[in-house]
């Protein structure tokens, strides 16, 4: 009997399945450092703990076109990835970024075989001295290593060289809502203008009047600390009472004789003159006619 073709060629297609099923898995390419201490680009990835998260588009394209003309002047950290052949970027993810941009085939790298937590430690640290992170960035990278390795306010400072009041203020910020954190992060509130809003009853509405009345940390304090009921009352300005006749007869001649403005404030019970100076010239030259008087 003859043999029907094609099971003569299913046959042979299991059989070289069961071959391709039997035939050892590919192992990953090892890659090794070059002589020059580079590393295919294409062989790293960014640390998905990395307490950076936001890049300017601006920046990176500023720095793209400068190492497309000078390359990257400082190494990216790198250490080995859990997945064979490949490298997990500990700091430099910008530069590396902009070098995927400037279309680099190779970046030079160092190794270091480290774990987690110093991983964290050194990312966090690099940031913080290049001031490459936002407040906010900085504020969840410091309680990431709270939370996962256990550090305490003062182990923080000692490792980024802050005090630790610099650290305790800084992790106040993640006490505010998401929408002043907002503000942070794209610079319309500065990190010391939010820290005086953790305690505050309405903080946003407190941060909207800070921004558009351009108020200064100290006034953002004031503010801050008046009852609720008082953040959105403006005071009105209590009206001076009229001078009489004498008393602005009496500046007038105060005035003409020392060359300065003088101001009477006359009450029931006494009162105060005030003479307004422009220069230390002009000090002088009161001080000096009062102790020849």
């Amino acid at each position: 009997m003859t043999e029907d073709p094609s099971k003569r060629r299913l046959g042979r297609g299991l059989a070289a399945l069961i071959g391709e099923i039997d035939r050892p898995a590919a192992q990953p390419q090892e890659v090794k450092v070059a002589a020059d201490g580079s590393l295919p680009i294409e062989f790293l990835s960014p640390n998905p703990h990395n307490p950076r998260r936001s890049f300017d588009e601006e920046e990176l394209s500023e720095l793209a076109q400068s190492i497309g003309k000078h390359g990257i002047v400082q190494p990216v950290v790198v250490r080995p990835a859990r997945e064979q052949g490949r490298y997990e970027i500990i700091a430099g993810e910008r530069r590396w970024r902009a070098s995927q941009r400037a279309g680099l085939v190779e970046i030079p790298v160092i190794i270091r075989n480290v774990d987690d937590r110093t991983a964290l430690e050194l990312a966090i640290v690099e940031n913080v001295q290049r001031a490459d992170l936002n407040p906010i960035e900085e504020a969840q990278g410091y309680q990431q290593l709270i939370d996962e390795h256990s550090y305490t306010q003062a182990d923080l400072g000692q490792i980024i060289g802050k005090s630790r009041s610099h650290v305790a203020n800084t992790l106040r910020l993640l006490k505010l809502p998401d929408p002043i954190r907002d503000m942070i992060v794209n610079g319309s509130l500065s990190a010391g203008h939010a820290r005086t809003l953790v305690t505050a009853q309405d903080p946003a509405a407190l941060a909207q009047r800070i921004v558009e009345g351009g108020l200064s940390v100290r006034q953002a304090e004031a503010l801050a600390q008046q009852p609720a009921n008082e953040n959105n009352v403006v005071k009105a300005t209590p009206q001076r009472a009229e001078k009489d006749a004498d008393t602005l007869a009496l500046e007038k001649l105060l005035s003409d004789v020392s060359g300065l403005k003088v101001v009477i404030n006359h009450k029931e019970n006494g009162g105060e003159v005030r003479i307004a100076y422009r220069t230390l010239d002009q000090l002088d030259e009161l001080c000096r006619r009062l102790q020849a008087s």
